[in-house]
């Protein structure tokens, strides 16, 4: 039988989309495989499903607020998808994008309803993406927040073959008398820690430049970093930890004590407490109350940096901060270890005039309180 050519009329037609690079069919395949894991974040709320134009959510619980307010937050994973690519491994990176999007929510005391997500890539590999958005919906699951929609763009020329970047929005709501910052806080609040897991998901710029630095490769193994056999590209992928329900659970249960609440991401840890303190206070976060764990240290070691160094660009150990009524804060810091994020008190917000030395004097555009890190970190071999 005599084989056809490329402008035989019997030659099955080359979609020009596919021969300028995007293979459309991979897209749908990556779908298929990420069904599943979306649907189980949906409940009745949820109205249409998966592959719509829009994510539809039914809103009539919020009749039951007397002034609802909606919160919104967008933000993405940053440069450490750079190392779960060098790895090739994807199944936490989602973890990461809701710690990023869905806490940066509970801040102003929201409960997330839903969120989106958007995936950018130089080429779908269906199986990487499923695992990808299979990450972000067992975060949205674990925050109780429905993952209605998003959207995986392939973009050849653009970004490399094995590239990719993700970001995500969600969307809350809280009670207009009910929404937490710096108007709440008072002279005398006390101000807990909350442990983080890790690095979480900032400062990976300079934890890569650090790693190139010294010739590790993220294969090699990294026994300093955790058990026997992680490597260095494993330890680092450590997920976010996620904040949400217990931060809720405790703001509901524990009757005005919560004054105000601080993400700890880029930035650092004074720098975001500053933004939820009010105008003319100040407090001093005290190091001596918590040795940052050893993925800090051996970082900062092999870049010859000292922790102070690092203190504006990673957490040192600390994810959030909470602001509480000072009589109160025993039993949030008891009912928050409870859950299992270990907790402390580092400070106190004072008023008046401030000891002399350097403070940060809020951030992002807020003019609010300033703070300073005093004393040195315990040399405990671990987090608080």
């Amino acid at each position: 039988m005599a084989s056809s050519s490329p402008d035989s009329p019997d030659s099955p037609a080359v979609n020009p989309y596919t021969a300028a690079g995007v293979d459309t069919a991979a897209g749908d395949l990556a779908v298929e495989l990420m069904k599943s894991a979306v649907r189980r974040t949906h409940g009745p709320e949820v109205r249409g499903g998966v592959g719509g134009f829009a994510g539809l959510f039914d809103a009539s619980a919020l009749r039951a607020y007397d002034k609802p307010l909606l919160a919104t937050s967008t933000d993405g994973v940053g440069t450490k998808v750079a190392i779960a690519q060098a790895i090739d491994k994807h199944d936490t990176i989602g973890l990461d994008l809701v710690g990023m999007v869905v806490d940066d929510i509970v801040v102003v005391g929201a409960r997330p309803l839903f969120m989106t997500d958007y995936i950018a890539c130089g080429k779908v590999f269906p199986e990487r993406i499923a695992d990808i958005v299979r990450g972000i919906a067992q975060g949205a699951a674990e925050t109780g927040t429905a993952l209605v929609g998003g959207e995986t763009a392939e973009h050849p020329g653009l970004l490399g073959i094995n590239d990719y970047d993700v970001a995500g929005a969600a969307t809350g709501v809280v009670e207009a008398d009910r929404v937490l910052g710096a108007e709440r806080v008072r002279e005398g609040d006390v101000v807990l820690a909350l442990a983080s897991s890790g690095l979480h998901s900032n400062g990976y710029s300079l934890v890569r430049h650090i790693v190139a630095g010294a010739g590790i490769q993220y294969g090699d193994r990294a026994p300093d970093l955790g058990a026997h056999g992680t490597t260095w590209g494993e330890a680092l992928l450590e997920p976010t930890r996620l904040y949400t329900r217990a931060l809720l659970r405790l703001i509901a249960e524990t009757d005005d004590a919560v004054h105000a609440l601080s993400h700890v991401t880029g930035g650092g840890i004074a720098a975001n407490l500053a933004r939820v303190l009010p105008q003319g206070t100040w407090a001093e976060v005290d190091r001596s109350t918590w040795s940052p764990p050893p993925v800090f240290r051996v970082l900062a070691d092999l870049g010859d940096l000292d922790l102070q160094a690092t203190e504006g660009t990673w957490n040192l150990g600390i994810g959030f901060l909470a602001v509480v009524a000072a009589e109160k804060a025993g039993a949030a810091a008891s009912a928050l270890t409870a859950e299992g994020i270990a907790t402390w008190q580092v400070g106190v917000v004072r008023t008046g005039e401030r000891p002399a030395g350097d403070f940060e004097q809020g951030a992002k555009g807020v003019d609010g309180g300033a703070v300073r890190l005093v004393g040195a970190y315990s040399d405990n071999d671990g987090a608080k």
